[in-house]
């Protein structure tokens, strides 16, 4: 009974800085004791960067798609705002629905088979309904004896079969922790694979004993394969090299342990991992479109637009700021670079690969002697004082925007001297007033002057040579949904595509 009790707690704390909330999409207003707390992409902003964020949707779609979009607008962005009380971002944080439907299911002991497929056929208003009506009947259940049943045999007790796993990584309710001996992980399993974990004989069947046709990507830590599973389900499997397994050991286990604990949109989710056999494996959700890099490079047919590229690196700022922000602990990735970029069919980017990933508060409770991460991508003042931070990821996101931009590489050896470090030839050209030049020349579409400066600025902030001089990825965040606004204001064509 106290477990439920427990139980119960956490759900109605989730539950309940939720009623009074309008929730559209990505974006949601919620008024809670603190004030009213307003998210965009997931992600804690203040009033005006949420505004910023509705208007510049607004912008993209067709009043009828924007229905819910547009009350908002207008009872949080066009009242008098010195009547209404705000909370500090900081304060303001709000779990996922499926964690807050998980929960639910679990306490009203509900087959999350049958639950899903309920769910499915429900709208958002109906959603809201059920949501509310569990949680009248979970206080019913506290509160008055009759609804109580008396306490059974544990082996008559229903046995509820885990069937979307890959959902339950992060949730203490419904996954099933598993200690592995050899790298000391202790986590939440799961697999998209169904109720049965993931095995090595089932991803050598799946990987046609890794054969190279099924080969999609690789580096440091081994080589990656597309695998299909028994019930259809595609997953990347990145494989370690044995003969690198000593040094890779760390990194492995790191990798499996953060992967773990994090849940977002624009990051790549675990799937499971093995380490059994002489193999070290870790699986992830598959993500189709190949990476950033490739996309750059023009290996994938379609040229990025610009509107393409402002998308990407917002993506891409809503990842690193839950890393640092949101997570159960506070994540620096270490390697954020255009190959850990993986795009989606319909472009949505989402960050990968966080084997040299690591929690803020071990890096001011170790001392590191070796630099780690990719030249060009590296945080001068990490590289002097071996001091890490959030803000290094702010400086390697800044060299990645110049990047997406530019088209052109952070280090290019092939150029003439003057263009090889990429941020300084940039930088350059921006002091010269010539904008458009540092722009990837594939781009044919002309692009106002001022949003321009404004992105190549932040670029630039981003990648100062000190920390202190760089802002954090919420105040990054803030300023893409502005240019994201002003952009579609001057070019507003080619965001109704």
């Amino acid at each position: 009974m106290s477990a439920m009790i427990m139980a119960a707690a956490w759900f109605l704390t989730l539950a309940i800085p939720f009623v009074g909330a309008a929730i559209t999409s990505d974006f949601a207003a919620v008024d809670t004791s603190l004030g009213f707390c307003f998210f965009a992409g997931g992600v804690a902003v203040n009033r005006a960067a949420f505004c910023e964020a509705l208007h510049a949707e607004f912008s993209t779609k067709g009043l009828n798609d924007l229905t819910a979009k547009k009350e908002n607008i207008e009872r949080h962005c066009s009242d008098d705002l010195s009547r209404r009380r705000d909370a500090e971002p900081e304060g303001c944080i709000t779990p996922s629905e499926g964690d807050r439907l998980r929960a639910w299911r679990k306490l009203l002991n509900i087959d999350p088979v049958q639950a899903q497929k309920e769910e499915a056929s429900l709208g958002p208003p109906e959603k809201l309904v059920v949501a509310l009506s569990g949680l009248l009947l979970l206080c019913c259940a506290f509160i008055c004896p009759c609804f109580r049943t008396k306490p059974r045999n544990v082996a008559e007790q229903p046995v509820l079969v885990n069937s979307a796993k890959s959902e339950n990584l992060d949730s203490s309710f419904e996954s099933t922790a598993r200690s592995q001996k050899s790298t000391g992980i202790s986590l939440s399993r799961g697999t998209s694979a169904g109720s049965i974990p993931l095995d090595l004989s089932m991803i050598v069947k799946a990987t046609h004993h890794f054969s190279e046709s099924h080969k999609i990507g690789g580096g440091g830590f081994g080589t990656v394969y597309k695998a299909t599973l028994p019930d259809g389900h595609i997953v990347a499997v990145k494989r370690a090299r044995k003969e690198h397994f000593a040094a890779l050991r760390g990194q492995f286990s790191n990798e499996v342990e953060l992967l773990s604990k994090i849940d977002h949109r624009c990051l790549v989710k675990l799937v499971d991992f093995i380490d059994e056999g002489g193999e070290k494996i870790i699986i992830t959700e598959y993500v189709p479109n190949g990476s950033l890099r490739e996309h750059l490079d023009g290996h994938r047919g379609k040229i990025l637009s610009f509107r393409d590229r402002l998308e990407i690196a917002i993506d891409i700022a809503h990842g690193l700021t839950y890393l640092h922000s949101y997570a159960e602990r506070t994540i620096i990735h270490r390697d954020i670079k255009s190959s850990n970029i993986l795009l989606t069919e319909d472009l949505r980017a989402k960050v990968a690969d966080f084997g040299l990933a690591s929690a803020a508060e071990e890096e001011q409770t170790h001392i590191s002697t070796k630099v780690r991460g990719t030249a060009g991508y590296l945080d001068p003042e990490y590289q002097q004082t071996l001091h890490l931070s959030t803000k290094s990821d702010v400086f390697s996101f800044g060299i990645l925007l110049l990047e997406i931009l530019s088209g052109r590489r952070p280090l290019d050896l092939t150029r003439p001297p003057a263009e090889r470090v990429n941020v300084k030839w940039a930088f350059r050209k921006f002091g010269e007033g010539n904008l458009k030049e540092i722009m990837d020349p594939l781009l044919e579409e002309e692009v106002d002057r001022e949003v321009l400066r404004r992105i190549l600025s932040l670029g630039f902030r981003c990648a100062a040579n000190t920390q202190a001089n760089r802002p954090a990825m919420r105040d990054i965040v803030a300023e893409l949904w502005s240019i994201r606004r002003a952009y579609t204001l001057t070019a507003p064509q080619t965001m109704t595509e």
